[in-house]
């Protein structure tokens, strides 16, 4: 246990552990619920993070699951404690966000309030937390045929919150925000000339004044992340969670393996992109063919 820990990093502690001390006993979930005398749910739960589990729950499932160390039950136990700190219901926990928002995107914001590093990379648009309200707009009236009203309204709106949470943190150095776009992201005029422009100014600000670091992977560079989805990489002190966005949906994941090969892609690329320099002067290249494009418009 870590002094100054929140409910969150806890919580994501004791269930981690959980879960790969019952993998290492060779128990399925359903064997635990049985042994322990639960639902199934609430395993799947309790390993899902959904829930926080009890001390006194917590006790016979070490000791079933082969966990006897008595430092390492004393901190897990800590840490129980400490994930079922009563805190006060963050915005995404209310019920019209939780209509709004998929598990996984609630997931991801209490992620990003505890980060201390985001490693973004994008082959379609701007990441949800750098979006500008016109941007997020225009993005999500695409998708009317698939989400009502209500939720794109909650939609564009949390990634507002997201952004207002996020950027004053990494102005302070709290967090360290990275950021890898293809270069379709930053030509692909979504909103129309103006809408895309603000967006372009306010990333190139952000990048400029040190906010973000942001790099693009040019069209002639030879190299691909992934070949179907974004995703986020958000660092704690004890390791990394990774967030992937598809066209079919979104997932939080959690194993070490695929989070590490993502990580270990990032880096590559990363290195291999169009540096901060040049990333921001393609940016402002582009406002300037926006600019010509909205003075011959009117």
């Amino acid at each position: 246990m870590a002094e100054g820990d929140s409910p969150t990093v806890a919580r994501r502690r004791v269930r981690l552990a959980l879960r790969e001390a019952r993998e290492r006993a060779d128990l399925t979930q359903l064997q635990v619920a049985e042994e322990m005398e639960w639902s199934l749910s609430k395993v799947i739960r309790i390993e899902n993070g959904d829930v926080s589990i009890s001390p006194n729950d917590l006790r016979p499932l070490m000791s079933l699951l082969g966990i006897r160390d008595r430092s390492r039950v004393a901190s897990m136990i800590a840490d129980t404690r400490i994930a079922r700190t009563k805190q006060r219901q963050a915005w995404y926990q209310t019920p019209e966000f939780r209509e709004g928002l998929t598990d996984a995107t609630r997931k991801l914001v209490e992620y990003e309030n505890e980060s201390t590093a985001i490693r973004s990379y994008s082959i379609y648009y701007v990441p949800g937390h750098l979006q500008t309200p016109g941007y997020a707009t225009a993005l999500m009236s695409r998708f009317e045929e698939e989400l009502s009203a209500a939720q794109i309204h909650r939609r564009v709106e949390a990634r507002q919150l997201r952004r207002e949470a996020l950027l004053p943190r990494a102005a302070s150095g709290q967090v360290e925000i990275m950021v890898m776009v293809d270069e379709s992201v930053l030509s692909r005029t979504i909103g129309g000339p103006a809408i895309f422009a603000e967006q372009l100014g306010d990333l190139a600000g952000l990048a400029t004044n040190g906010t973000i670091r942001m790099r693009m992977v040019p069209f002639r560079l030879d190299a691909a992340v992934t070949n179907n989805a974004s995703f986020d990489l958000l660092a704690f002190g004890e390791g990394e969670v990774l967030y992937r966005e598809t066209g079919l949906g979104d997932e939080m994941i959690e194993d070490r393996e695929a989070t590490a090969k993502h990580r270990a892609r990032f880096d590559k690329v990363w290195q291999e992109a169009a540096d901060e320099e040049d990333t921001i002067t393609f940016i402002r290249q582009q406002l300037d063919a926006l600019d010509r494009s909205i003075r011959a418009n009117t």
